[in-house]
């Protein structure tokens, strides 16, 4: 995949499909601007472009959970990106492997 293929929308952005390398489970969805697309291809580590915070965001930099590029691949439109990584870790901010999966259980004094 060459960087300057893909279209993105009007405000610069593409969604990015996270999917583990090793199993082929959908971990998330997020969203990419050219900046974070190439960075992602210069670190090897999976950037995004965060739309509420607005800005560049690599993901796991607070978590330590990173995700490592594998490959990258585009859709037959070239507006979606599928982004096979190997993760250092839960993808979703609740804890959980995937964002669709449920959030993890709380323990019985409800935390």
């Amino acid at each position: 995949m060459k960087l300057d293929e893909v279209c993105y929308d009007q405000n610069g952005l593409v969604p990015a499909i996270i999917q583990d390398v090793e199993d082929g489970a959908v971990l998330m969805l997020a969203w990419m601007n050219p900046e974070a697309l190439r960075l992602t291809f210069e670190t090897g580590r999976v950037h995004f472009w965060s739309r509420s915070r607005k800005r560049l965001w690599l993901k796991g930099e607070t978590s330590g959970n990173f995700l490592f590029l594998k490959k990258a691949r585009l859709d037959c439109d070239r507006d979606t990106l599928l982004i096979a990584v190997q993760p250092a870790g839960p993808a979703c901010h609740t804890g959980a492997r995937t964002c669709f999966d449920p959030a993890p259980q709380e323990d019985s004094d409800g935390n």
